[in-house]
Order: structure tokens, then sequence, then C-alpha cells
């Protein structure tokens, strides 16, 4: 499952069993990467570094279309294996995360062409200045199990087509998807090093590579609590981070929003992967007016929607990634309910789920107050809290009204509260009229405890660049002006007048 140095390894951490969630079904078994994957994997990113950095734009460009091409080779596969590991419906598989990662790579293969600085320009007398945008050398990358292939091209892409080289450390519940994506960087003729993946758990991989000394940057995607610590070990060491860490989305339904569009996008931005998304609507802000027809549209929606195999193309959602997972997201309603809320729809394990599956009901909940535990906290499961708003104030407020900032939306025909909501939504994303859809040319991150930096587009070259500026004076003779501020000497009346070149 680890591949490190243009090879496939084998780990020496403790043997690891992948268990399909759908159906509690054992995969198979796998060692763990150890100190020593980690070291390797670092040792062989830093010695392909140097050359890696070297290779121009254009060389680098044609190595990642000819991975896209490999990646879209595999791409049954990469959706078969991602379904199988993850729980999520082959459908989202095949036709969201893996077209989608693809997409990511050809994408990166024309912006490492772009990489630019500012034009060269005199900004002091007799000189030209200049701005060189240089990679960082070995990143360190930690991507989560809710979408091991996209947030593996996400942290991957922009990392090699600056020029750095990358360790990856994959989830190890989720480890297929990212060996497939290093094996298909192999085969597009990538030098050993510059890719190199494992796959281990937080506390031992994770932490030892984010510690790492030769590793100048690290990139996470997961938790909030978990991203603190990462900062905090990337602080001792003083290197680069970037994170995207936890959501917990508004979508807000304004009085002269489309009542059915905004049910069909509060369900489709709840319950995609299971709810198992940063950016997933779990906070509904609905006008007074319209809250009772929005939450039955919600209602009879869920109620409609297909749970159960995975492998079945005829399945809307699979199951969520673990049966521990699934009890968490069971006991955020099960004490919401104990506490007065109402359970509309859902809020169960389906009657027909497979003995020792993850599979959970979409949910909706209404009936609870905005200190409540589940409207506050990350639930991340396929559960919806609904609550109604009076003014068009008190929805801007209860949408900011959350530690966290990675996405919302808003839900209106009216041009002036669509850029009102735009403005004043606290969010890295806002969409109008819709929830959910990301490109691979705009940026992705978030505000507050949601993380900093992006992901995609060309604003994630700030993270995994330096930039460096270059003056070159254009003056012959030995003397400047300047220096006459710090020192004088007798002899200086007899040095030879400067002449611009």
């Amino acid at each position: 499952m680890h591949v490190i140095d243009g090879r496939p390894v084998e780990g020496t951490g403790p043997e690891h069993t992948l268990i399909a969630p759908a159906t509690g079904e054992a995969l198979g078994t796998y060692r763990l990467a150890g100190l020593t994957e980690v070291d390797a994997a670092v040792a062989s990113a830093r010695a392909a570094f140097p050359d890696w950095k070297r290779t121009i734009p254009g060389d680098r460009a044609a190595l990642m279309l000819a991975l896209a091409d490999a990646l879209e080779a595999r791409a049954d596969e990469l959706a078969r294996v991602e379904s199988q590991q993850t729980g999520k419906s082959l459908r989202l598989a095949q036709d969201f995360d893996v077209p989608g990662a693809i997409d990511n790579a050809r994408f990166f293969a024309g912006a490492a062409r772009q990489l630019t600085g500012t034009a060269a320009g005199t900004y002091w007398p007799g000189s030209t200045s200049m701005v060189r945008r240089e990679p960082l050398g070995v990143v360190g990358s930690i991507a989560p199990w809710n979408y091991p292939l996209q947030m593996a091209a996400w942290k991957v892409f922009p990392a090699v087509a600056a020029g750095n080289t990358i360790v990856l450390k994959s989830s190890e519940l989720t480890p297929g998807t990212s060996r497939i994506l290093a094996e298909a960087a192999i085969a597009a003729g990538f030098p050993p090093g510059v890719l190199n993946v494992i796959a281990g758990d937080g506390p031992t991989a994770g932490q030892a590579l984010v510690a790492h000394p030769d590793v100048v940057m690290s990139s996470f995607t997961g938790s909030t609590r978990v991203g603190r610590r990462v900062m905090e070990a990337a602080a001792r060491k003083g290197s680069r981070i970037h994170l995207e860490l936890g959501g917990k989305a508004p979508l807000v339904v304004f009085d002269d929003a489309d009542v059915e569009a905004a049910a069909r996008g509060a369900v489709a931005g709840s319950l995609i992967n299971g709810g198992q998304d940063c950016t997933a609507a779990t906070r509904a802000i609905v006008h007074r007016s319209l809250f009772d027809a929005f939450s039955e549209r919600v209602v009879t929606l869920m109620e409609g929607v297909t749970v159960g195999d995975p492998a079945d193309l005829a399945t809307d959602m699979g199951s969520l990634i673990s049966t521990a997972h699934r009890d968490r997201v069971a006991g955020f309603v099960t004490r919401a309910q104990a506490s007065g809320a109402t359970v509309r729809c859902g809020g169960r394990t389906p009657a027909d789920a497979p003995a020792g599956s993850a599979h959970y009901s979409p949910t909706l909940v209404t009936g609870v107050g905005t200190d409540a535990e589940i409207w506050r906290e990350e639930v991340f499961g396929p559960v919806l809290v609904a609550v109604p708003f009076d003014t068009d104030d008190e929805a801007i407020e209860l949408a900011n009204d959350t530690p966290y900032g990675l996405a919302a939306s808003a839900w209106t025909t009216t041009t002036n509260r669509a850029l009102r909501a735009a403005a004043d939504i606290e969010a890295g994303c806002v969409w109008i009229n819709e929830h959910i859809p990301i490109v691979s040319e705009m940026p992705h991150g978030g505000y507050k405890a949601s993380g900093f930096g992006k992901d995609m587009s060309q604003y994630s070259f700030d993270e995994y660049t330096q930039i460096k500026h270059v003056l070159i004076d254009e003056t012959d003779g030995p003397r400047r002006d300047w220096q006459d501020i710090v020192f004088t000497t007798p002899d200086d009346a007899a040095l030879p007048e400067r002449t611009r070149q």
C-alpha cells in the first residue's frame, strides 16, 4: 500500500485490516507505514527535489498530462476502489470523484506554465527588479478518508506542478486510490521520489511527517481539532502550513426564494458523500413564511433517496465510513431528540441495511435552539438541521454564528440580497442558488476555524511557492550613491562617474 522512490514497499507498522463499510466485510490486510517508511519517503523526496526544481514548466506539464491520461485509463478501477473502501455510491465515485481528480491534473498541467511573478520594472534608481516564484522543497501532505482521491489530487498536483516533491499520507482506512495515483505517476514517467505515497495512522505516520525536519511545508485536510495539533507541530520547527478543516455550512433561504430549488439544493448539498463533506449543507436557515413548505418538501425528497449497496448504480447514497462513525452521527440525533428536537425523517439505520454495515438514513431535524450541540458541532453525516428566521439581518447573523467558515449558500431571486449574502457571509465559498459545485479554476479554502490557504486554482500556488525579489544594478563603477548614507572615503572624488548601461 506504499510507494516510495518509485517502487512499492511493505510497511513496518502494525497490520491493518481494511473493512468495506457498506457490508462490514474484510477487504484484506496490509502493514501500516511506520517511522521507517516516513523517513525513507522524505529522503526520497529530498533527493529528487534538485532535479525536479530545475525541470522546466513545459516538461512538468507534459508529465502531468500523461498522468491525467494514465488516471483516465484506470478510471473504472479508481471508482470501484474508492466506492468499496469509503462506502460511497459508485455513481458518486465515477461521476464526481474520479472525473474531478482527472480534470484537476489537466488544469495544473496548464497552470504549471503560468507561474509568473511581477513584471520587471525599475523601483530603485539605476536598477531593474523582478520577482521569481520558486518551489519550497519537500511537502508533507495528509489527506482524509472522505474524498481520498480528490483530496490527494488537490494536494499533489499544485505541489508538483510548482516544482516541489511530495510525501502524501493517505488515511489508513482508504489507501487504495492514492496508491493507484502513485502507480499512474510512475507509468506517466514521473522521476522516482517526486511523488511518494504512504498509508498510516495520524499519531504515528502523520505526526512524524509533519514534524520531520526535512519537510518544509505541511498540508492537512481534516478536523479542526487535529488541525490545531498539526499547526502546533509545524510551529515548533517554523515550517509553513496549509489547513483545510471542519465546516458547518449554512443554507440561507430568503422569503423570495424558489422553494423547490432550495429544497432540492438542501437535500443534494446535505447528502452528498453521505454528508461526510466539510462543505455539506448542515444548517438550513429558512424564512418563517417558507419554513413549513421547505421542511415538508425536504422530507419528501429525503424519503425518496435510495440508500443501499454502493455498487448498485441505482443507489443514491451508500454507507458512512465505519460503524463507529455511524454511531457517532446517530448520537447527535438521539441527544437532540432527547432535548426536545423533532426528527422529521430518518434518524435511524435503514431496516434493510446489512448486518455490520455503516448505513444511516437521510435525516431532517427541526425544533432546536441555536445553542444546541447538533446546530453548532460538525456531525459529518446525512443530517440537516433547520431553523426559521424573520429578518434578513437575523439570517446573516445566524449564518455567521459559528466558529467555522468553509462554505455557505444563499437562495434568493433578488440581486441585492444575493450580493449582500456574498459579501456578508463569512465563508471561503458562497454559492447563490446552488450548493456544492466546485471547479478546478476556482479556489477552495476557509475562514475562521475552517483553516487557511487555498486548494485548486492558480491561488493554490501561493501555498506551494515562495517569492524571491531579484534586483540587478545597471550601472558601471564601484560606487553607489546610497552608500554615502553609511560611509564615505577620502578618495571618493577620484572614482569614475557612474554611467547607465
